[in-house]
């Protein structure tokens, strides 16, 4: 007879897994969710340093690695893991089994070490829930190609896998539990005044998380939208009340909207100039397309204005990738598709953004940042905006002089 029961989706990530008493720990937490009445789908990560530790090995052994290897390797982490939740989960009383990637089967791309997921036949699942299981511990972060390969899905991938097979069971909720006990409306590090969010709608989050906010993967909170899943970050290691962690909805569900949700800072950012450019049509694409080809991540980008048929293209990008960005600007300059004068790259940027859907129906918040920065005596050197963000590149130096600044500026202390 099938289950009726409701499912839930518990995803722990290392630090929540990084040992057996913290095994211990989370067991006992989706021991709960089962009293409550839940089929619950556990996706687990790799213990804490683990994955680290794997990636050295591969490095160590075969730096131009075999990505096809360096994925079977790698994933072997979550498949540990994944056994051992369901042993402790056994020794409990409660009924689990694992199940790694391509048991499921968790269906992917070819991209190893980068790859997205194509479906999750719900099925196997199904069978054994309807059987009397009551706890299915998949391990997170891998999957399988058609032709039978491991893959993996980059890191923070175990996210996306919860948020994936919340989807995929229709779940009533995904929780994902970790160090924190929610969302903060900034780093609890640079500003004591930090708050925790009781709800975040999904284009905030998204927003939070392309900007350098570390609590949630930007591909898992992307499914989530698409898809509607209703997430929940909370702390593994604090009991649970309803109202525990921070929940990420849909905008309706918010109540009242702040004008401002949060800061977001993202420390090691690179502004790099190409000066005197040929300003031309067809400039743009000639000088972005090589760099996406080299797997540059271009955020901001500036032109400024045109003299005498010239002009200087700025744009922004993580300082790991400012080599490559160097090489791939020559490559296009000695082939005679772009031709410029310079390439200065300032390495001693980041990058300080506020986001709010409350944006989208308040004027000034641009002006309000910028006068705040400027009476702490802080430079804007670059400037993007959208719907519900402002982002500027500012000196590193300054970064939690910054955040702190505009934390107060808009009183994110204080509830809505």
């Amino acid at each position: 007879m099938p289950s009726s029961r409701p499912r839930l989706v518990m995803k722990f990530g290392g630090t929540s897994v990084a040992d057996l008493a913290r095994i211990q720990n989370a067991a006992l937490k989706v021991q709960k969710e089962v009293k409550n009445g839940f089929d619950v789908i556990v996706i687990v990560s790799a213990m804490s340093g683990k994955t680290n530790e794997l990636v050295g090995w591969v490095n160590e052994t075969a730096p131009m690695f075999d990505a096809r290897e360096y994925d079977a390797i790698v994933s072997s982490g979550e498949n540990v893991t994944a056994g051992l939740m369901a042993l402790t989960l056994q020794e409990m009383g409660v009924t689990a089994r694992s199940w790694q990637g391509w048991q499921v089967p968790l269906k992917t791309t070819s991209a190893h070490g980068a790859a997205r997921i194509e479906e999750i036949p719900t099925d196997n699942l199904d069978k054994k829930f309807d059987q009397g299981i009551k706890v299915a511990v998949v391990a997170g972060f891998q999957g399988i190609t058609e032709d039978g390969r491991i893959t993996t899905l980059g890191r923070g991938g175990s996210d996306t896998t919860a948020v994936a097979f919340a989807a995929a069971f229709s779940a009533s909720r995904c929780d994902i539990y970790t160090d924190v006990d929610g969302i903060y409306t900034t780093d609890p590090r640079i500003t004591a005044k930090a708050r925790k969010l009781e709800k975040i709608s999904y284009e905030e989050m998204l927003e939070l998380a392309s900007l350098g906010a570390k609590v949630l993967q930007t591909r898992s909170v992307e499914l989530a939208m698409r898809f509607k899943v209703r997430l929940r970050v909370l702390s593994s290691f604090e009991n649970q009340t309803d109202n525990s962690g921070t929940l990420v909805c849909d905008e309706e569900e918010i109540m009242e909207n702040s004008v401002v949700s949060g800061v977001a800072y993202s420390r090691d950012e690179a502004k790099m100039t190409l000066v005197s450019v040929a300003d031309r049509p067809g400039i743009a694409a000639a000088i972005f397309t090589p760099l996406a080809k080299a797997g540059v991540n271009v955020d901001m980008i500036v032109q400024n204005i045109s003299e005498e048929g010239r002009t200087d293209m700025t744009f922004s990008c993580p300082t790991d990738q400012v080599k490559r960005a160097e090489a791939a600007m020559e490559e296009a300059k000695n082939s005679g598709e772009i031709n410029f004068h310079g390439l200065i790259a300032d390495q001693d940027v980041c990058k300080v953004s506020v986001v709010g859907i409350g944006m989208r129906s308040h004027a000034g918040v641009a002006a309000q940042m910028f006068e705040a920065l400027s009476d702490e005596g802080v430079n804007i050197k670059v400037i993007t905006t959208s719907e519900i963000k402002v982002s500027v590149l500012v000196d590193r130096k300054y970064m939690e002089l910054a955040v702190q600044a505009l934390h107060d500026t808009f009183g994110l202390e204080k509830a809505a």
